[in-house]
């Protein structure tokens, strides 16, 4: 199936890029859930699976809204203010969303899926019958800020150790996109963005849809948004009359998960002292002070210790994880230890 959204002018002028943290959330939970999850991120789900379960963040709010496939509640994706926003401004977003907008998505949900609710068992009527789901539509605003709770505390555990690298490859992406519009024009970064996505005499084409887009259905304009979780596939979200988004898997993502090694590490050593650099260097992916006590042959007092440190330097940054914390390596520290990702170094 074929969905066509054709451009006018002004349609072309307001198409724009952004990077935005709640289209990674919904994209990774729901691949969090698949059990074939593609191995391009068996890595990272590997890490992560086994901390979200723990939490109950696999069986909450977010499974409610994100079916496994098919339509999503699209008040989880608001249209981003700005190119690159945090994710505190999109829950902003989402805490205000309107309750008739709401409950209509519940709706849309309850159509899709109609023989089972959002945690997988028998629905008794169209707009799902969980507990949950009825205080979202008799009570959006208290529910909606139960949501975006649920959205922080699945961001710590899941996200927010990976995002300094996630957000370099994905503001690579836009800033490859940007200088391939000024040097080539936007015909030939559409056509670029996707195998399912042509574009040819002012119509944009997308493949093997299940639903359709057209111009009729969205507002003006279109918001290209590069992601890590969706490869292989394109996501849409269409919300009149706001421009329609289209999240399509950013450039090298395969590179994403793999890790990075350093020369500069001795250089760096000369300057933090050999401990601490050895610190740095094995942070290439969030570990507890416990696992680098093992890794670095240290005392957890002293890895402890030097990890104070290293975060006053905002070199490290710690997230809470159950009875433990994990600490993560800064875009900082990686331009210290000189890991500049070929994803940016290239484009």
């Amino acid at each position: 199936m074929e969905s066509e959204l054709r451009f006018s002018a002004t349609d072309l002028a307001q198409t724009r890029f952004a990077v935005s943290p709640m289209w990674e959330v919904v994209t990774s939970h729901r691949l969090l859930r698949d059990p074939a999850e593609s191995p391009l991120h068996h890595r990272w789900v590997t890490q992560v699976r086994p901390r979200v379960a723990a939490a109950g963040l696999d069986r909450g709010w977010l499974a409610e809204l994100i079916p496994a496939q098919g339509y999503l509640a699209d008040f989880l994706n608001p249209t981003p203010g700005s190119p690159f926003p945090e994710l505190s401004a999109e829950l902003a977003q989402i805490r205000r969303s309107r309750p008739e907008r709401v409950r209509t998505e519940l709706d849309m949900l309850a159509a899709w899926h109609p023989r089972e609710n959002r945690s997988g068992s028998p629905s008794g009527s169209r707009s799902g019958s969980t507990a949950r789901l009825r205080l979202l539509r008799e009570a959006p605003e208290q529910a909606l800020a139960k949501v975006t709770e649920e959205i922080e505390a699945y961001w710590e555990l899941a996200l927010a150790p990976y995002w300094s690298r996630i957000r370099r490859l994905l503001e690579a992406d836009v800033f490859h996109r940007a200088r391939q519009v000024a040097e080539h024009g936007s015909a030939h970064v559409l056509n670029e963005l996707h195998e399912h996505v042509r574009w040819d005499d002012g119509t944009l084409t997308l493949l093997r849809r299940h639903c359709t887009l057209s111009r009729d259905q969205a507002g003006s304009g279109l918001l290209l948004v590069p992601t890590v979780f969706t490869w292989p596939r394109v996501l849409t979200r269409i919300t009149p009359p706001e421009s329609p988004q289209l999240a399509y898997p950013a450039r090298r993502v395969g590179t994403l998960w793999e890790p990075r090694r350093t020369a500069a590490a001795e250089a760096v050593a000369g300057v933090l002292g050999r401990s601490r650099a050895l610190l740095l260097a094995e942070l290439d992916t969030p570990a507890s002070t416990t696992r680098l006590a093992l890794l670095c042959g240290l005392s957890t007092a002293a890895v402890s210790q030097h990890l104070t440190a290293l975060r006053a330097a905002r070199l490290v940054t710690a997230h809470r994880s159950g009875r433990s914390v994990l600490y993560a390596r800064t875009a900082i520290a990686d331009a210290l230890l000189g890991l500049q990702p070929e994803s940016i170094a290239q484009t």
